[in-house]
């Protein structure tokens, strides 16, 4: 006899054998948009360290600092 298991709503869940995708075409759908998100995650965290400035939040911080002396 095969467990089913369930979410604690009693919404059944669906095995990990049937989330994945059936055909080749899915699967490298699957694959390039994969590729294409992690490219893109990658890119934006080597453009943010190449481009960083350290003193552009110093501004921010007199701000902040002005309206907690308001504040309190």
């Amino acid at each position: 006899m095969e467990r089913t298991g369930f979410e604690p709503f009693g919404e059944q869940l669906v095995s990990a054998t049937d989330a994945q995708p059936k055909s080749r075409a899915s699967k490298l759908l699957l694959r390039a948009g994969t590729t294409v998100f992690w490219s893109l995650v990658a890119g934006i965290v080597l453009a943010r360290a190449a481009f960083f400035e350290p003193g552009i939040y110093d501004g921010f911080a007199r701000v902040a600092s002005l309206a907690k002396n308001l504040i309190f």
